[in-house]
C-alpha cells in the first residue's frame, strides 16, 4: 500500500511542476533532415552531424514545487563542436507547436553564424553577437525570433517575484533578448539565472575532448552491425580510468561507502557479452561514464584477426604500389604521397559463365538496353565512304563556280553505326561491412556481386565503354584496388571469374581508392565521364580515418574528381546515408537503396537514368 501511495504522489507532483507543453511537443527527429539542410544553406559548416544533445545539470533556483519533484535539474540547450551540431531530443517549451519547431530552426541558424568572425568567449555577450549576426545576415529569420522571444519571456521568472540581485540578472536577460548586443555583462547573483532556450549552451560538455587511449576499434566489425540500433545516440559526460585489478567486475567498495554505488558501477563490457538487454539499459541510467582499456577487448582480437594473410594466399599484387595524397581537414592541407594503392588481382579466379539465377534478369536487361545502342546513319562530308554525298558535291559545284573551293570539303557519305561516346568506372566497396547479412540467403556481397555481373551483363549490349573494380583497406599504407575488368578488356568468362571470386575484408579508405578512380576514368576520351560508387557506409580505418577525418577527405578526392570532369554518383544501402551524403555528393549526386536485394535490379535502371 505504501508503494502505491507513493507511485501516485510522485506522479501527481510530477505532473504539477511540469511545465512542459506535451501535446504541442516536436521531436529532432521529425525535423533532422529540414534543420540539416537550413544549417548548411545558412552557411554552417557542412561536415557537422546533426545529433541530440545530452541533459545536463543546470544550477538555477527552482521553486518549491519543483524542488519536491525532483532532485538534481538537468536541461538540454544547443551546442555545436567539430564534429556534430547538438540540439535538444525534443522540445515542447510552448503551447504552439509551430513555435516549438520554430525553436529548432532558430537554433540551427544561430549555430551556422558561428562559422565567421571569432566571437566573444562570454555567454552572455556570445550569444548576443550571435543573434546579431544571425539577423544582420538573414533578415528573413527577425519575425521568427521576435515571436520566439514575445512567446518566451511570459515563461521566465518575474523579476518583481525575485531577489534583488537575481531581478538584475533577469531584467539584463530580458533586455539582452530584446535588444541582442544591448548588456555588456551578466550582474552578478548568487544563482545561476533560469536557462535561455533560445541561446546556445553556456558550457556544453566536453566529451569530444576525452581521449580513450590507442584505438582499436572498427566500424566494419560484424558483431559491431549485427547490434540493435539505438533509438537516440545520446552524448553523455565521460571520463579515463586506468583499468581495475581483475577480471570478474564486481563492485569492490565497503558497506560504509554504499551511497557512492549509483555513482559508479562497473560494467564491463569487453570480456563478456550479455545479449539481453540489460546494458543498454544500465546505460541509458549511467549520468557520467568511466571508460578504461584491459587489452582484452573484442576489437583488439578483431584486429589481428585482420592481419594481412600470408603472400601465398593473398590476391596476386600487380606491379608496384601507387602513392596518393590524402586530404587533413585539421591543417587544411593535401598530404603528399600520404597514402599507398595496391592494384590486385584474385588468385583463385576460373573463368566462368553467369550464374543461372541471374539469367532470366540478365536477358531481361540486354533487351532494354539494346534500345540504347546507337542506331546506324547516315554520316555525311565524310572523306572518303561507300557513296558520293549528292548535297556536298551540289554545294561543291556551286562553290566552285563562285571561285571558292574548300580544300576540306568531304563529298562522301557512309552508313555505319553510331556511338554514345561515354565511359563508366564502377567501383565498389568491399569492406569488412559487407558481409553482414541482408536476409537469411544472402549478404550484402552476394548482392554488389550480382549487381556487377548485371550491371556488365547490360552495358556490354550497348557498347558502352565500362570497368569494373573494388576496394578495401588496412592502414593508409594498404589500400587495396581489385582489378575485375580494365577498360581495355572486353566482358569475357575470365571476367565473370573475377567477380564470382570478389571477397569481403577490411576497411574502408574511401579518398583513396576514388583518386586513383579519377585518374583511369579521366585517361578515356569519352565526353561523358560517370564515376558510379556502391558502397554501405562511412569511409574508415584502423588508424585516424574515421569520422570527420574520413569524411573530409572523401569530399576533397569527389571535388577533384568533378574538377577533372567527371560526374560522380553514389549508390549506397546505408539507411543512414542521409546524414553525411549530401555533405559528400550534393544533394542529387547519391541515391538510398532502402531495400538492398533491389540492387541488383534497380542499379542497371539508374545506369540507364543516368546516361540516357
Amino acid at each position: 500500500m505504501e508503494e502505491l501511495v507513493g507511485k501516485l504522489w510522485h506522479r501527481f507532483i510530477t505532473r504539477a511542476a511540469d511545465r512542459e507543453h506535451a501535446e504541442a511537443a516536436v521531436s529532432l527527429e521529425e525535423v533532422t533532415g529540414t534543420v540539416g539542410i537550413l544549417f548548411r544553406a545558412l552557411g554552417g559548416d557542412g561536415g557537422l552531424e546533426v545529433a541530440t544533445a545530452e541533459q545536463t545539470p543546470y544550477g538555477a533556483t527552482r521553486g518549491w514545487l519543483a524542488r519536491i519533484a525532483s532532485g538534481q535539474r538537468r536541461v538540454a540547450l544547443a551546442w555545436r563542436d567539430a564534429q556534430t551540431l547538438r540540439l535538444p531530443e525534443r522540445i515542447a517549451l510552448f503551447a504552439d507547436r509551430d513555435l516549438n519547431r520554430d525553436l529548432y530552426l532558430w537554433l540551427a541558424a544561430l549555430a551556422a553564424a558561428e562559422d565567421g568572425a571569432p566571437l566573444p568567449r562570454a555567454w552572455l555577450p556570445r550569444n548576443q553577437e550571435l543573434t546579431r549576426r544571425t539577423l544582420a545576415r538573414f533578415p528573413g529569420m527577425e519575425p521568427r525570433y521576435r515571436r520566439l522571444v514575445a512567446a518566451h519571456l511570459p515563461l521566465r521568472p518575474a523579476p518583481d517575484a525575485l531577489p534583488p540581485e537575481a531581478a538584475a540578472q533577469e531584467q539584463a536577460l530580458r533586455a539582452a533578448l530584446r535588444e541582442p548586443g544591448a548588456v555588456a555583462e551578466l550582474p552578478l547573483a548568487p544563482a545561476l539565472p533560469e536557462p535561455v532556450p533560445l541561446w546556445l549552451h553556456p558550457s556544453p560538455p566536453l566529451a569530444d575532448s576525452v581521449a580513450p587511449g590507442p584505438d582499436t576499434g572498427d566500424a566494419d566489425d560484424p558483431e559491431r552491425e549485427a547490434a540493435p540500433e539505438r533509438e537516440v545516440d545520446r552524448r553523455r559526460s565521460a571520463e579515463v580510468t586506468e583499468s581495475p585489478e581483475g577480471r570478474d567486475g564486481l563492485l569492490g567498495i565497503r558497506m560504509e561507502n554504499i551511497f557512492s554505488w549509483a555513482e559508479y558501477v562497473k560494467v564491463d563490457r569487453t570480456t563478456e557479452e550479455d545479449d539481453s538487454g540489460d546494458a543498454a539499459r544500465t546505460l541509458d541510467d549511467m549520468e557520467r561514464l568511466t571508460v578504461a582499456r584491459d587489452n582484452r577487448s573484442v576489437a583488439s582480437r578483431l584486429r589481428f584477426d585482420l592481419d594481412l594473410p600470408a603472400a601465398g594466399y593473398d590476391d596476386l599484387p600487380l606491379g608496384e604500389g601507387i602513392p596518393l595524397p590524402e586530404w587533413d581537414y585539421r591543417r587544411r592541407t593535401l598530404l603528399r604521397d600520404h597514402c599507398r594503392l595496391q592494384l590486385m588481382e584474385a588468385r583463385d579466379a576460373q573463368p566462368c559463365d553467369l550464374p543461372p539465377a541471374l539469367a532470366r534478369t540478365a536477358r531481361k536487361l540486354r533487351t532494354q538496353f539494346e534500345a540504347l545502342a546507337p542506331a546506324r546513319t547516315w554520316y555525311r562530308g565524310q572523306a572518303e565512304g561507300s557513296e558520293v554525298d549528292l548535297d556536298a558535291y551540289l554545294h561543291f559545284l556551286t562553290e566552285k563556280r563562285h571561285g571558292r573551293v574548300s580544300a576540306e570539303l568531304g563529298l562522301y557519305r557512309d552508313f555505319r553505326s553510331g556511338t554514345r561516346d561515354l565511359a563508366c568506372l564502377l567501383l565498389a566497396d568491399l569492406s569488412l561491412s559487407t558481409d553482414a547479412s541482408v536476409n537469411d540467403e544472402a549478404r550484402i556481397i552476394d548482392v554488389i556481386r550480382d549487381s556487377m555481373f548485371l550491371f556488365a551483363e547490360s552495358l556490354s549490349a550497348t557498347g558502352d565503354r565500362f570497368a569494373l573494380y573494388g576496394f578495401s583497406s588496412r592502414h593508409r599504407s594498404h589500400v587495396r584496388f581489385q582489378l575485375l575488368k580494365g577498360f581495355d578488356e572486353a566482358y569475357s568468362p575470365r571476367v565473370r571469374g573475377r567477380l564470382a571470386a570478389v571477397k569481403p575484408g577490411y576497411y574502408t579508405r574511401m579518398g583513396a581508392a576514388i583518386r586513383h578512380a579519377t585518374t583511369l576514368l579521366s585517361a578515356q576520351a569519352a565526353s561523358r565521364q560517370l564515376l558510379l560508387l556502391i558502397t554501405d557506409g562511412k569511409p574508415n580505418d584502423l588508424d585516424h580515418y574515421e569520422g570527420r577525418y574520413g569524411i573530409e577527405d572523401t569530399r576533397m578526392a569527389i571535388l577533384e574528381a568533378r574538377r577533372a570532369g567527371l560526374f560522380p554518383f553514389c549508390v549506397t544501402v546505408d539507411r543512414e546515408a542521409g546524414d553525411y551524403l549530401p555533405h559528400l555528393f550534393g544533394p542529387a549526386g547519391f541515391i538510398v537503396i532502402r531495400r538492398p536485394e533491389d540492387l541488383p535490379r534497380e542499379l542497371p535502371l539508374l545506369y540507364m537514368r543516368l546516361t540516357a
